[in-house]
């Protein structure tokens, strides 16, 4: 018993934990989140220096796509404007300016689209035709006939027009007959689809080129099935007209 309370004495003279203290473990030199960041500081900076130069880059490309839109946008309205023109003579108590005849229009607006603004190709062969370049107008028109959708349509259309424009003026009967069969050729593929835009004027012009080589029986066949195919009066107005004056052959 002695013995056992001389233990227990010497074990009331440890200390106490002080006021304050927390025996819990806790990690000794932990680092904050600078100092974990410091050694790293050269990488983040290159880093944030490439995002930076990406940044710069895109925006920069986007501006000058801008101002490029902007001077195209500029130059098409300088075209539309000269093409909106009016024939006639010109009046000294207006402003409006007019053009005497369709074709220094055309001139024109050739000469504002050589100075810029893009337009569909078919649209400066119209011009070319009117401006009476008509060579060059086909080579443009041809430049185009493969496009897609409507642009390919007009192209096509604008160059049977332009192909039977110029066999007319042929003086050689042979000439003339060859250059209006090269037109019907155009205009048989000018819409292949019976339901895609400007098939009945197609027929329209097949019908046409068929009366100007004498083939009347076929040109009325064609003209009838035209007709039929479209919904627009003044084609149907056109080709009862057209009709009519084939007779009864």
């Amino acid at each position: 018993m002695c013995y056992i309370a001389a233990v227990a004495a010497k074990d009331d003279k440890k200390e106490a934990p002080k006021p304050g203290f927390d025996p819990k473990p806790m990690q000794v030199g932990g680092e904050s989140l600078v100092e974990r960041l410091i050694p790293h500081m050269k990488k983040i900076a290159i880093a944030l220096g490439v995002v930076g130069l990406v940044l710069t880059i895109v925006f920069t490309v986007r501006h000058f796509q801008e101002r490029s839109r902007e001077k195209e946008t500029s130059k098409l309205a300088n075209v539309l404007d000269v093409a909106g023109r009016e024939i006639g003579s010109a009046d000294p108590k207006s402003k409006e300016q007019k053009f005497p005849t369709n074709k220094d229009r055309a001139t024109a607006v050739l000469d504002a689209l050589a100075r810029g603004g893009n337009a569909p190709g078919a649209y400066r062969a119209s011009m070319l035709m009117q401006a009476g370049k008509l060579d060059d107008a086909i080579t443009e028109y041809r430049k185009h006939q493969a496009d897609k959708d409507l642009d390919g349509v007009l192209a096509r259309e604008g160059l049977g027009i332009a192909l039977e424009t110029k066999a007319t003026q042929e003086k050689d009967a042979a000439a003339r007959g060859k250059g209006l069969e090269d037109a019907l050729a155009v205009f048989k593929t000018m819409q292949p689809d019976e339901k895609g835009p400007r098939y009945a004027y197609a027929l329209y012009h097949q019908g046409r080129i068929l009366a100007l080589l004498g083939k009347n029986a076929e040109a009325k066949a064609v003209f009838e099935k035209a007709k039929e195919s479209g919904k627009d009066e003044k084609l149907s107005n056109l080709i009862d007209e057209r009709v009519a004056s084939l007779g009864a052959s």
